[in-house]
């Protein structure tokens, strides 16, 4: 684990020489074919060192983390081509991965928070800096609140835990006794602002709208899994009092989910459509995870992998349209077909990945879900069935009416998409498709 650390580490020197843009990138996708390489399949920790380790949920969101963040500085190639400090970019993106990385890779429920904690900080830059309206400062100021407020009981949870079991080793922690209800509060409110539950999710569209394609891409691709994965660890401790509460978390999550998608229907901003979607399959996640069982906390992970991909490919998506007409809105993006043919086929691939069409890995993960909430109680099948019909509603909202329709007369030429993006569209859309022909890893780690 910490040969990759050290390998991020002094990557950051490179940022700062002129014309090391690709240079830097493609050091990172060798760092990323390293840690893929060096695999862990099993349950238990593995490629220990003082205080990283790394199991099958690591490992798949460590995975991730690295994909998101090189496809982020292929994005951000506007960055690059402005000259808009994009030194300081490479950096906030290698101070964020490093961040990321020591987050998932840490075995110390107190060091996991710190990490958890300060990955906050360079994304806060990422927005203030390189966000697009004036509004980004409002974006920020919420951001920060809602995550730091919900998360400094959760420290005193961690001193709690200490103090009773004089341990934080993710291994060493035992299921703690009775359902205490304000201990069960303290721990779990911070991932549920970070998932972002319904009810708590309004700092998420506002960030998305505001930051620039590489802040969208990290929010919805790693930073919301952050909240997931911190429940995976915690539930360990919490396994009595998640029995007595969970069901609330449920409901409000599949009802959100609905409402959530309701809201989805009547956008007209691209990026504030995507991100409440993302809001609605975090929703899912969520519910999945509450259950506590087997097909819960695999289809929860699963899922958590596939959204990270699909969400993160359709904010580039939306950002190429944006990058030629300068602007996001769907009443001018309106008939894309006829201004950028080619990358109708995308928009079709992403948002048919979206709705959890086959063979991505949103379809597996959602049936996992779909099983483990219905076994857990059969009248969340109702709320389900609405939520995968507004889903399917939304997705096909987004891609007809941008694709097709008459072409807003402002657009007077035609563009087509440079290689780069096509690969970029490319390196998102093929992970989610062929991972499912290896999904054992995903399904089988407990």
């Amino acid at each position: 684990m910490l040969k990759v650390l050290l390998g991020l580490i002094f990557l950051t020197p490179l940022c700062f020489i002129r014309s090391m843009w690709w240079m830097v990138q493609c050091l990172l996708f060798l760092l990323t074919f390293v840690f893929l390489f060096n695999t862990t399949l099993t349950s238990l920790f593995s490629n220990l060192s003082y205080f990283m380790g790394c199991d099958v949920i690591s490992f798949g969101l460590i995975l991730l983390s690295f994909w998101i963040c090189v496809l982020m500085i292929m994005a951000s190639e506007s960055v690059y081509r402005h000259n808009s400090y994009y030194g300081f970019f490479l950096l906030m993106v290698l101070v964020l991965l490093v961040l990321l990385y020591c987050t998932f890779g840490s075995t110390n429920l107190f060091m996991f928070y710190l990490f958890f904690e300060s990955s906050l900080i360079p994304t806060l830059f990422l927005i203030l800096g390189w966000g697009y309206q004036p509004e980004r400062l409002q974006a920020g100021v919420y951001l920060l609140f809602y995550t730091l407020l919900a998360s400094l009981p959760l420290l005193i949870g961690i001193f709690y835990i200490y103090s009773e079991s004089y341990s934080l080793y993710f291994p060493l922690l035992g299921g703690g006794s009775g359902p205490y209800l304000l201990f069960y509060l303290a721990m779990i409110m911070a991932f549920l602002v970070k998932m972002p539950m319904f009810l708590v999710h309004l700092w998420l569209p506002k960030a998305h709208v505001e930051a620039p394609v590489s802040g969208s891409m990290i929010l919805a691709g790693v930073l919301l899994k952050l909240g997931g994965y911190g429940l995976l660890r915690v539930f360990k401790v919490l396994i009595i009092s998640g029995l007595a509460f969970n069901f609330v978390w449920i409901g409000i999550s599949l009802v959100g989910g609905v409402l959530v998608s309701l809201i989805c229907l009547r956008q007209t901003d691209l990026k504030a459509l995507i991100a409440y979607s993302s809001v609605a399959h975090m929703g899912i996640v969520l519910g999945g995870l509450m259950t506590l069982s087997y097909w819960g906390f695999c289809g929860s992970f699963t899922l958590m992998i596939a959204h990270g991909l699909c969400s993160s490919g359709l904010f580039c998506l939306a950002n190429i349209c944006y990058e030629r007409l300068g602007s996001r809105s769907l009443f001018i993006n309106k008939g894309m077909m006829n201004f950028m043919p080619s990358m109708a086929l995308w928009w079709f691939l992403l948002s048919s990945c979206n709705m959890a069409a086959p063979p991505s890995l949103n379809l597996l993960s959602e049936i996992s879900l779909l099983n483990s909430l219905v076994g857990w109680s059969w009248v969340s099948m109702i709320m389900l069935a609405f939520l995968s019909f507004f889903s399917a509603a939304y997705t096909l909202y987004l891609y007809s009416y941008s694709q097709h329709g008459k072409i807003y007369s402002g657009v007077y030429s035609c563009s087509m998409g440079f290689a780069r993006e096509y690969l970029l569209l490319f390196l998102h859309w093929v992970p989610l498709n062929l991972l499912i022909l290896k999904s054992e890893p995903l399904m089988l780690w407990l």
